[in-house]
């Protein structure tokens, strides 16, 4: 069956739009010419299909097609393929938006946690939640777990690693996270913490028996370095490990950020997604900003719902604006600010902290 309708934006003359549609079908299907086809049901049930066509701003055009679910193979790298493998290489096209039947999205099966299992977790039943980074990369692993303790002290709910520490000599992953895991659980923090997961195959299923036997309940990915594969089949096989996606690479593919960092993230289990706040250091909008937390916490199909996380060179003075912008379930992520600020480590967490419940200042 042909449920799999995927938006296209299309950037090309209007006369050429037709026959560029009809390509794009065929590409994003059976990849061959239709007319050497000659098996009836490939004809009729996995050939893509236009479904509309559209004028859009800029001199471009919204193209619908309709694919074939089955040709997923119901995997989240094979969905991706389907949704822009070939098409990701020509230029003039992006990938705007998709959508799935309730039944295959419900087979993709989207967050283990999501927001609720979230804040079951974290013991933060109402309001914002917060998040800081371990930084700078380079430092030993009791450097960052007495960085963890502080922030931990400072109130904050996750701590994660930054997304450039992985497997390095001077912080291997087993020895950072045993060091992390256990200094929060020493100073009896209830503080949580994310590691960076990494690596191919056989490094992440050596990670996962690390995070298993440190008692780690909860993990920092980037599908976009690791795959989106990799973050399905662990959100479907270790749903007691709750993950944070992370955006590391996503702004190299042609993807509508709420279609990629929400829509899709989520329903390849991402129980939260960090993504660039506007304002900040990258580029994001607004508007991209409303749609995309939109995309992660809209209902959808039955899906749990992803966590937002905006992040990105923010600064605790726009927690208010922050807070006011996406409402109460978030959790606002600040790292640098933090580290930087001349009232020390920890009291600045709990500034940070007081600020986003709502605390008197």
């Amino acid at each position: 069956m042909k449920e799999l309708e995927v938006v296209y934006r299309v950037t090309c003359d209007a006369v050429e739009i037709e026959a560029r549609a009809r390509a794009l079908a065929v590409e994003q299907s059976v990849e061959m010419p239709p007319g050497a086809i000659t098996d009836a049901h490939v004809l009729e049930q996995v050939v893509g299909e236009v479904a509309d066509i559209a004028p859009a701003q800029g001199g471009s055009f919204r193209v619908t097609v309709r694919l074939s679910v089955d040709s997923t193979g119901l995997e989240a790298g094979q969905l991706l393929n389907m949704l822009f493998g070939n098409s990701s290489l020509q230029r003039e096209i992006m990938l705007e938006d998709f959508d799935l039947p309730r039944a295959a999205t419900a087979d993709f099966g989207g967050p283990a946690n999501g927001i609720a299992g979230l804040r079951r977790r974290l013991g933060v039943y109402h309001g914002a939640m917060t998040c800081s980074a371990l930084k700078p990369l380079g430092s030993s692993p009791a450097a960052l777990a007495d960085l963890a303790v502080r922030l931990g002290a400072g109130g904050i709910d996750v701590i994660k690693d930054d997304h450039g520490l992985a497997d390095q000599r001077f912080a291997p992953f087993a020895k950072r996270v045993r060091a992390v895991q256990s200094a929060l659980r020493r100073e009896g923090l209830r503080a949580r913490y994310a590691p960076t997961l990494s690596g191919g195959a056989m490094a992440i299923a050596s990670g996962l028996e690390v995070l298993r036997d440190e008692g780690v309940e909860m993990v920092l990915l980037a599908p976009m370095i690791c795959g989106l594969g990799t973050m399905h089949e662990l959100a479907r096989g270790r749903p007691e490990l709750a993950i944070l996606a992370h955006p590391a690479m996503a702004g190299a593919a042609r993807i509508a950020p709420p279609t990629l960092l929400g829509k899709l993230f989520r329903l390849c289990g991402a129980d939260a997604t960090i993504f660039p706040n506007h304002g900040g250091r990258f580029s994001y909008s607004a508007d991209t900003c409303r749609a995309l937390a939109g995309a992660a916490r809209d209902r959808w199909h039955g899906l749990a719902a992803s966590l937002p996380v905006p992040a990105g060179g923010m600064q605790p003075s726009r927690v208010a604006e922050m807070r006011a912008f996406y409402g109460d379930d978030v959790m606002l992520l600040i790292g640098g600010a933090l580290l930087e600020s001349p009232l020390g480590v920890e009291a600045a967490a709990r500034d940070f902290v007081d600020a986003v419940r709502g605390a008197p200042q």
